[in-house]
């Protein structure tokens, strides 16, 4: 298998990993990719960005009520 993170992985397609990758692993080399988007667009001054590790992905949030979410227009 394939050791990431301290983890060991079997061979083959990893579906998702504890840090959120999708990742190929086979006996020359592991290979991943992200499987979220870093957002950009979205108002910086009233809004924080916060990473959901449950759902893999950023949460916007308002910075005085992070429980209300905020509009993103772009994500890289």
């Amino acid at each position: 298998g394939c050791i990431l993170d301290g983890k060991l992985y079997p061979f083959g397609e990893i579906e998702r990993t504890e840090n959120c990758l999708r990742c190929s692993c086979n006996e020359d080399a592991i290979r991943c990719c992200s499987l979220f988007y870093t957002p950009i667009g979205y108002d910086k001054e009233n809004c924080k960005v916060i990473f959901n590790k449950k759902s893999c992905n950023y949460d916007v949030v308002q910075k005085s009520d992070p429980s209300k979410e905020c509009v993103v227009y772009s994500r890289v």
